[in-house]
């Protein structure tokens, strides 16, 4: 497989969420999604219990069924902000001056994700449902599989594809266990992920403050 020639630094930093350079008319061969799955699941998880699965979706009829539960989980967010006001303020911090900008991509990967050559689902294993154990259990939780799931994306990226990472779904995650045969009670879902070949790799760093002012020493 030939790799893009980036550095480790390049690589990070231009690791961004790709949704409108996604190339919808490239296809992507199942072996490059095995070859980074190998590498992702080298990260580390909780007691090396490896708890977890991994849903690649190539078949056109099932992207299109999970397109349109992706559809709805934005309008199931969309109602569960008009009916709890201030919800988007208290999810804002004030510090991202491409709202708008980003709202138009993220838009665009919704109209167009039944075109994406492939999407993953992660799934980690919690029994019982991850929403009624303590926070403890649900950091060690998620500390187990975004590891995997990131290094899976830095994998893409080295190869020429990209990725974003979606929950939008999670709204309707129940329906999409029932689409995927994914055993709900047992089960969490981490999100949806596009994978496709980016048209161009120039991608620039993202927008972000300076280390100084979010580090903070000894305390807040």
């Amino acid at each position: 497989m030939e790799l893009l020639d980036l550095s480790i630094d390049e690589v990070l930093t231009t690791t961004r969420n790709v949704r409108k350079r996604l190339d919808l008319t490239r296809p992507v061969d199942r072996s490059v999604v095995v070859e980074c799955l190998e590498l992702a699941l080298q990260a580390p998880n909780g007691s090396n219990n490896q708890g977890w699965e991994w849903i690649a979706i190539d078949d056109p009829g099932v992207r299109a069924q999970l397109a349109e539960l992706h559809r709805e989980g934005l309008r199931r967010m969309i109602e569960f902000g008009d009916t709890h006001a201030g919800a988007r303020e208290s999810r804002d911090t004030g510090r991202n001056e491409r709202q708008l900008e980003i709202g138009e991509s993220v838009m665009h990967l919704i109209d167009h994700l039944h075109e994406v050559p492939v999407l993953l689902v992660p799934c980690v294993r919690t029994v019982p449902r991850l929403e009624h154990q303590s926070s403890f259990f649900q950091a060690s939780v998620w500390g187990s599989v975004i590891q995997a799931v990131w290094s899976f994306m830095l994998a893409l990226r080295a190869r020429g594809l990209g990725s974003a990472w979606t929950t939008l779904q999670l709204w309707q995650e129940r329906e999409t266990a029932e689409l995927l045969g994914i055993p709900y009670d047992e089960y969490t879902q981490v999100g949806l992920f596009p994978i496709a070949y980016t048209i161009g790799t120039d991608f620039e760093p993202a927008q972000r403050l300076p280390a100084e002012q979010v580090l903070h020493w000894n305390g807040f």
